[in-house]
């Protein structure tokens, strides 16, 4: 899954330690969640999308092909 919290998180100037500590995670898991290694559990994603004031769906994107 791929995701632009990387980004999310550079626009407020936070460093991985910032968000994690907001979340309530490890900067391994945040760095793991932006380098695409480690996809967030429902509870983390809300979590994530609280804190940036966005819907999921625009923080969080599917990378598999559509089965169309």
């Amino acid at each position: 899954m791929k995701n632009i919290l990387r980004e999310l998180r550079a626009e407020r100037g936070w460093r991985q330690e910032d968000l994690a500590e907001q979340l309530g995670v490890s900067r391994q898991t945040v760095n793991a969640l932006e380098t695409g290694k480690y996809d967030p559990s429902l509870p983390l994603a809300f979590r994530i999308a609280r804190v940036f004031g966005r819907p999921i769906e625009t923080i969080f994107h599917d990378d598999a092909p559509d089965a169309s």
